[in-house]
């Protein structure tokens, strides 16, 4: 057994970002916060499927540099493998989601630089899915 609090999250960038709470063996779960004006880098995960929880605020999430979602205060967002997701809060208050990362496999990560208003790149949304294949 294992017992932990979200507030206990050492976020990635100090004040925000993601920051995890409970790792492995099986399951990664964890708490993102986003201030006004943050964003969350455009990423995805070849066998890892993702879920996040919104407990606090709103943010947009990107899938696949093509579609966008307004998230608030109990929406649950699940993304699979090889989709990719970025978040970016435009709101004046934080945002934080509780997120859930399975199987676990602290390497399996990948960064693909974006943001809204720059081309979609196609190339890596293809090798992202290849990867999950």
């Amino acid at each position: 057994m294992e017992l932990t609090k979200t507030t206990n999250a050492e976020f990635r960038f100090g004040e925000f970002g993601p920051g995890y709470v409970m790792r492995g063996p099986r399951t990664d779960f964890g708490v993102v916060q986003l201030r006004p004006g943050d964003d969350a880098s455009n990423h995805y995960h070849a066998k890892i499927e993702e879920t996040f929880v919104v407990i606090e605020g709103q943010a947009t999430v990107w899938i696949d540099c093509q579609q966008s979602y307004e998230l608030s205060v109990g929406d649950i967002v699940r993304c699979d493998p090889g989709e990719m997701h970025y978040f970016v809060n435009n709101s004046d208050a934080n945002f934080r989601a509780v997120f859930v990362k399975a199987p676990y496999d602290p390497k399996d990560g990948v960064q693909v630089p974006w943001t809204p208003g720059e081309p979609v790149p196609t190339d890596a949304i293809a090798a992202a899915k290849d990867a999950a294949a």
